[in-house]
C-alpha cells in the first residue's frame, strides 16, 4: 500500500515507517521536526518536511501522493505542559488534525490510522481499563486526542472515512535502528536508564504512597515494535473504530527500576518525589478487542525484552540522534 504517516520522523514514528517498509508498504513520511529527527527516518521512506497547521500545503501533498491510508502521529504529548499551555494542544492536536482530515476527504483517502492515548480515560474507576471505559480526561492532552476520536467519528458517519484510533497505554523499548530521543524527556524507562549512563546522578519517584503492592504507580508497557505491529495490521479494509493498544500487565515504578538494574548491571539510586497531581495509581489495557480484531499477539512486550532493546540502543545512540 501507498501509505502517508504523519509525525514519522517521531519515537513511535520513526519505527512504524520501519515496519511498514519491511512488509513491502511504500511510505511518504510528513514532519516539522518540531520533536521529529532527521537521522531517525528510514532512507527508504520519502521525507516531505511539512506542518499540518498549513492546510494548503497538506492538501497539495495529499492530492500528488494519493495514499491509500494516512497513519497520524503528529502531535504535542507533553502532560504536564498541556496544563500550562493548554492552547499549544488545542491549535497542534485539534485544529492542524482537522487540516489533515479535511486534506484526506478531499484526495478521498480511504482510511486514517490514528496515535490516541489512555489519557482520554482519565482516572478511571476500575482496572483493567476496556474500550467502554468512560472517556474523562483530567488534562488538556487527553481532552485535546479525545476530541480528535470524535472529529473521526463524524467525518467517517459524514464522509464515509474509515478510521482505528489506538489509545495507547505506555509505548516503550527500541528497535536496533530507531530508539527513543525526546528534547524533553518525560518516560520512565529512559530517565531511569540516564543514570547507569552516567548522565544522571538518580531517578525520581512521583509517589510512594500510592494503593498499589510497593506504593508506587503501575503502568503497562507495550513494546514499540509490537506497537506498530498493529498500525500495520489496522490497513486491512474494514477493521474500524476505537482500540486499546497494551499488553494487560502492569509493572510498578519500582520494578521498573529494578529490571533496569538487572538489566545493565548497575545500582540506580532513587530519590523519592511527592506524587504529582492526577497521576492514576494503576494503568493497564484490557486488550482483548485488539488481539481479536486484528489477529493481534504483542511478541516482544515483557518488561525484560522492553528493557533490553532500550538500553542496546541507548548504548548504541548515548547521546541519541545527532539531529
Amino acid at each position: 500500500m501507498n501509505i502517508v504517516v504523519t509525525g514519522g520522523a517521531g519515537y513511535i514514528g520513526s519505527v512504524c515507517v520501519e515496519q511498514l517498509l519491511a512488509v513491502g508498504h511504500s511510505v511518504t513520511v510528513l514532519d516539522n521536526f518540531s520533536e521529529g529527527h532527521h537521522s531517525a527516518v528510514d532512507p527508504a521512506a520519502t521525507l516531505i518536511e511539512a506542518d499540518l497547521a498549513d492546510a494548503g500545503h497538506i492538501a497539495d501533498i495529499l492530492q500528488q501522493t494519493a495514499p491509500e491510508a494516512v497513519i497520524h502521529f503528529a502531535a504535542h504529548a507533553l502532560v504536564g505542559e498541556s496544563m500550562t499551555n493548554p492552547g499549544k494542544y488545542f491549535r497542534n492536536n485539534v485544529a492542524a488534525g482537522l487540516n489533515l482530515l479535511d486534506a484526506a476527504v478531499r484526495a478521498r483517502v480511504p482510511k486514517l490510522v490514528f496515535s490516541s492515548t489512555c489519557a482520554t480515560y482519565g482516572i478511571p474507576a476500575a482496572v483493567p481499563i476496556t474500550e467502554a471505559t468512560p472517556q474523562v480526561p483530567v488534562n488538556p492532552y487527553g481532552e485535546s486526542k479525545l476530541m480528535f476520536e470524535r472529529m473521526l467519528a463524524w467525518y467517517h458517519r459524514i464522509h464515509g472515512l474509515e478510521f482505528v484510533a489506538f489509545r495507547y497505554f505506555n509505548a516503550a523499548g527500541a528497535s536496533p535502528r530507531c530508539g527513543e530521543h525526546h528534547r524533553i524527556e518525560t518516560h520512565l524507562i529512559p530517565n531511569v536508564l540516564k543514570v547507569p549512563l552516567g548522565q544522571a546522578p538518580h531517578v525520581e519517584v512521583y509517589g510512594t504512597d500510592y494503593p498499589t503492592p510497593d506504593g508506587t504507580c503501575i503502568r503497562d508497557y507495550i513494546h514499540v515494535i509490537d506497537l506498530a505491529d498493529a498500525h500495520i495490521r489496522a490497513l486491512t479494509p474494514g477493521i474500524h473504530g476505537c482500540f486499546n493498544l497494551g499488553v494487560g500487565t502492569g509493572y510498578s515504578v519500582r520494578q521498573v527500576i529494578q529490571t533496569c538494574e538487572s538489566v545493565t548491571g548497575s545500582v540506580i539510586p532513587t530519590l523519592n518525589r511527592p506524587r504529582r497531581p492526577g497521576d492514576p495509581p494503576e494503568l493497564v489495557a484490557a486488550a482483548d478487542r485488539t488481539r481479536q480484531a486484528l489477529d493481534w499477539q504483542p511478541r516482544c512486550s515483557s518488561l525484560r525484552e522492553i528493557i533490553d532493546s532500550a538500553w542496546a540502543w541507548h548504548r548504541a545512540h548515548p547521546n541519541g540522534y545527532p539531529d
